[in-house]
C-alpha cells in the first residue's frame, strides 16, 4: 500500500500537523497502555495476602498477562489493515480498560487469573504504534520515529512501578484499608485508558491525508482484503524472522518479567512494602534519572549501529557487553543502616496500624 504525503522531518514541539499528532498520541497511548498492563504488579504482595494465592498461582497470572499478548499481537496487524490505526487504538484503549478496572472485582485466584489474562491483550498496543507512525512518517525519518515513540511508551512500565504506589498511598491516606485499597487503586489506570481512547478518536487519523474508510470511498486507497494474512504466512516462512523472535524475547521479554516481579522481589527478600526508594527527599529527581538511562541506552546502542567501523553482528555482540557489565552496577546499590532502621520502623508501623484496622472490622460488623 503506497501511503502519500508522509512527513519527512518530526516536528517534536508541533501538534499542527495530522503527522505530529499521531506522533504525539501514539506514543502517550503506549505509555498508559503499559500503566495499565502492568499496574497490579506493584502492589502483588497485598493482592497475594488479600486473596492468599500461592507462588504457583502468581506464577501463573504472571505468564497471562503475557502471553495472551503473543495471538492478540498476531490478530491487530490485519484489523489495522482493514480497519485502520486510529479506530484499533481507539477500541484496544476503551476495551483493554474495562478489565483493568474491573480486576478489583476479583475475589478468588481464578477470577483474578480471568482479569490479568485479559489484561494482557494490552500489549498489542505497540503493533499499533509502530503501525501508526509507519503511516504517518517518510523512509528518511520512519526509523526515528518509531524508535521514540516505543522507546517513550516503554517508560510507562518503570513509571508505573513508581505511579501506584503513591496512588495506593494517597486512596489510603482517605481511611481505606489495604485489601480494599489495591482495587480502587486500579481505577485510575483504567479510567486514564478509557480517556486515552477517547482522545485518540478524535486528534488522529489513519493517514497523512484521512481515514482509511474514507480514502477507500474515493478510490485513493484499495478496498480490504485478506492479503494481510497472506503477508503473515509469508513472514512465518523465512528463518530469518525466527531469530529477531528468539533475540526480541531475550530482551523485551525479561524486561515484562521483571516488570511483573520486581516489587515481590523486594517485599520478600529485602523486606519493603510496594517499591525501595534511593532518596525520599529526591523522588523525582531519582525517577527522572533512571526513567531517563533507558532511553539513553537506546541511544548508545544506536551510535553502535550507525557506525561503519562495525558490522551488526559486531555491534550486538558489543552491547551484551555492555548488558553485562552494566548488571554488575547493581552491587553499588546499597542502603545505610539508619535507612534501613528507618524503613524497618516505618514497615512495622503500617503492619500495626492494619492489625489494628482489622481487629476493629468484627466489631464494627457485630455493632
Amino acid at each position: 500500500m503506497e501511503v502519500k504525503n508522509k512527513a519527512t522531518k518530526i516536528d517534536l514541539f508541533s501538534l499542527a500537523t495530522p503527522h505530529m499528532r499521531t506522533f504525539h498520541m501514539t506514543w502517550f497511548a503506549f505509555f498508559v497502555c503499559f500503566f495499565g498492563w502492568f499496574g497490579i504488579a506493584p502492589l502483588m504482595a497485598l493482592v497475594r495476602e488479600d486473596l492468599m494465592l500461592t507462588k504457583e498461582q502468581i506464577g501463573n497470572t504472571i505468564i497471562a498477562s503475557v502471553a495472551i499478548t503473543v495471538l492478540v499481537r498476531i490478530i491487530i496487524g490485519p484489523l489495522c489493515d482493514r480497519f485502520g490505526a486510529r479506530l484499533t487504538y481507539t477500541w484496544l484503549l476503551l476495551l483493554g480498560s474495562l478489565p483493568i478496572m474491573g480486576i478489583g472485582l476479583a475475589d478468588s485466584y481464578e477470577s483474578f487469573l480471568f482479569f490479568r489474562l485479559a489484561i494482557g491483550a494490552i500489549g498489542a498496543s505497540f503493533v499499533i504504534t509502530q503501525y501508526h507512525t509507519s503511516i504517518m512518517f517518510a523512509p528518511n525519518v520512519v526509523g526515528t520515529a518509531n524508535a521514540t515513540t516505543a522507546g517513550w511508551g516503554n517508560l510507562g512500565g518503570g513509571v508505573t512501578q513508581m505511579i501506584m504506589p503513591l496512588i495506593l498511598a494517597c486512596v489510603m491516606f482517605f481511611g481505606i484499608n489495604e485489601a480494599f485499597g489495591w482495587r480502587l487503586a486500579m481505577l485510575v489506570p483504567g479510567a486514564v485508558l478509557f480517556l486515552t481512547g477517547i482522545g485518540y478518536y478524535y486528534f488522529t487519523q489513519d493517514a497523512p491525508d484521512g481515514n482509511y474508510k474514507d480514502l477507500r470511498a474515493k478510490g485513493e486507497m484499495p478496498p480490504a482484503k485478506g492479503s494481510s494474512w497472506e503477508s503473515f504466512l509469508l513472514a512465518a516462512k523465512d528463518y530469518r524472522v525466527w531469530a529477531l523472535f528468539a533475540v526480541y524475547a531475550a530482551c523485551f521479554g525479561v524486561e515484562l518479567t521483571i516488570n511483573n516481579v520486581a516489587a515481590l522481589y523486594y517485599h520478600d527478600y529485602f523486606k519493603l512494602n510496594v517499591v525501595p526508594f534511593i532518596n525520599k527527599k529526591a523522588l523525582g529527581g531519582v525517577a527522572g534519572i533512571v526513567g531517563a538511562g533507558g532511553n539513553a541506552g537506546a541511544v548508545s546502542a544506536g551510535f553502535l549501529f550507525r557506525s561503519e567501523s562495525l558490522s551488526t553482528p559486531e555491534a550486538l555482540m558489543w552491547v551484551g557487553a555492555c548488558v553485562c557489565v552494566a548488571s554488575a552496577c547493581t552491587f553499588l546499590i546499597k542502603f545505610s543502616p539508619a535507612v534501613v532502621e528507618e524503613e524497618h520502623k516505618a514497615l512495622q508501623r503500617a503492619l500495626a496500624e492494619r492489625e489494628a484496622l482489622a481487629e476493629t472490622k468484627p466489631k464494627l460488623v457485630a455493632a
